[in-house]
């Protein structure tokens, strides 16, 4: 979970700015030759944690209740979510082999290409090639070779709204074009396909589909993802597809994976074990090329993934030794355990959120951990947007909730809700009283 702690920053709601006097003087006068990257800037002030630490500079440190964390998505910390003790004893079994104590190869040791990719075959049509398989240091490190790969000049990327911001922190600081399409909320959040069409163009390289989608909690229907893998083919864009939330489903949309579609068009697969072992801290994912024609090798674009993953760093090399035996062997009581609870903080979340007045759900979650929820200013007297609401949220009731602004939805919220039950219905209380207490008072006649 994200510190909650406030970094020693502004209090500004703008990216830092380094003051100077002129290019590259301090007050001193003196001329240093190095000073603050405006690109970094810009770019961090997309991501979740400068949201997080954003509200946390406005919590109230006199306030003695807990603060209660609905804006990020990490349920480690909590009794109910406690990774299965056969994956800790596998990090332990490897650490004490010493057999895993020396630098990793490029793409990762053979034994743990192995596993991922008889892991991820599961439930296909056909088997992945541990050839086909590059692991990483979690999904955002997945997230950063990629889009460090694709960044070449001139071209462009097809990100959705509201979309996971790590994508757009990465594309914007590697100057890679960003072009949004939107996911329809009257349609179940499904990616407006005619909106792709009109975006895209011959410097377009890929297009981002995020399913179970983060941060809307929806799960696309293979008729969907098929309709999606045949407009990206009629384009020729790679379909990059987040996958980090394959096996966190409790709805009635049974989960289809875009690399049954990969005779259609080149995917790219990308996942971790972060969520399903509730485990984030571990860094462990991957990237796989899914490429029947051989579409992605022949444009060279495979070689280039591996030049960057050797000029990149590895996931921990004992967490790979122990990725065979944490697939393997890590019980399917565990797994249930945690759907369960998701299920039903899923299901109080959107039932407690029917009677807050100023927040509106348009569809009930059925995977990852969280939902959005549109945020209905009109009925509300002292608050002009979501950034303002999360920020007198954060302040008055101790209680974090992410502004859709920073998963590229202004004016809606997302909130998590993979906590304890009942710290999630004490969340859920704090943030009716909130919405109570801001509400427009009706007139006397």
């Amino acid at each position: 979970m994200e510190s909650l702690k406030s970094p020693c920053t502004t209090h500004s709601l703008t990216p830092l700015k380094i003051k100077a006097n002129k290019m590259g003087e301090t007050g001193g006068g003196k001329r240093w030759n190095f000073g603050a990257n405006e690109v970094v800037e810009l770019s961090c002030s997309q991501n979740v944690r400068y949201f997080l630490n954003l509200l946390a500079d406005n919590l109230d440190r006199n306030d003695s209740r807990p603060v209660i964390p609905l804006g990020h998505g990490d349920p480690s910390p909590f009794p109910s979510y406690r990774t299965d003790p056969a994956a800790v004893e596998a990090v332990c079994d490897a650490l004490r082999s010493a057999q895993f104590n020396h630098y990793s190869t490029t793409s990762g040791l053979p034994i743990a290409r192995k596993a991922v990719a008889e892991y991820l075959s599961r439930g296909l049509s056909y088997q992945i090639c541990p050839n086909d398989v590059h692991l990483t240091a979690g999904c955002h490190h997945a997230i950063d070779v990629l889009i460090s790969t694709l960044a070449v000049p001139g071209a462009n990327i097809l990100l959705p709204r509201p979309s996971y911001p790590m994508y757009d922190s990465r594309a914007a600081f590697s100057q890679l074009e960003i072009r949004r399409y939107d996911l329809l909320p009257e349609n179940g959040w499904e990616v407006d396909l005619d909106a792709v069409e009109a975006l895209a163009d011959d410097k377009t390289a890929a297009i981002l589909v995020i399913n179970p989608c983060n941060p809307c909690g929806n799960v696309f229907s293979r008729q969907h993802l098929q309709k999606i893998a045949e407009t990206a083919s009629k384009l020729g864009v790679l379909v990059i597809a987040d996958e980090v939330y394959k096996d966190i489903t409790f709805g009635e949309t049974p989960f289809v994976s875009m690399a049954e579609f990969a005779e259609i068009v080149p995917v790219m697969l990308l996942g971790s074990i972060s969520k399903r072992w509730c485990v984030p801290g571990w860094r462990f994912g991957w990237m796989v090329t899914l490429d029947p024609h051989n579409i992605m090798k022949d444009s060279g674009l495979v070689h280039s993934l591996a030049n960057v993953l050797n000029m990149s760093t590895d996931p921990t090399t004992f967490i790979q030794g122990a990725i065979p035996d944490i697939l393997e062997k890590t019980k399917e009581e565990f797994f249930s355990s945690v759907l369960e609870t998701l299920r039903e903080c899923s299901e109080s979340c959107y039932e407690e959120i029917k009677k807050i007045p100023c927040i509106t759900c348009p569809y009930k979650p059925e995977a990852s951990m969280f939902t959005m929820v549109k945020l209905e200013l009109s009925v509300l007297e002292d608050i002009k947007d979501d950034l303002e609401f999360c920020c007198k949220l954060a302040k008055e009731e101790s209680l974090i909730i992410l502004p859709g602004r920073s998963v590229g939805l202004k004016n809606w919220l997302r909130i998590t809700f993979a906590v304890e039950p009942e710290l999630l219905k004490d969340g859920l209380s704090r943030l009716n009283k909130f919405a109570l207490r801001h509400s427009k008072k009706k007139q006397q006649p």
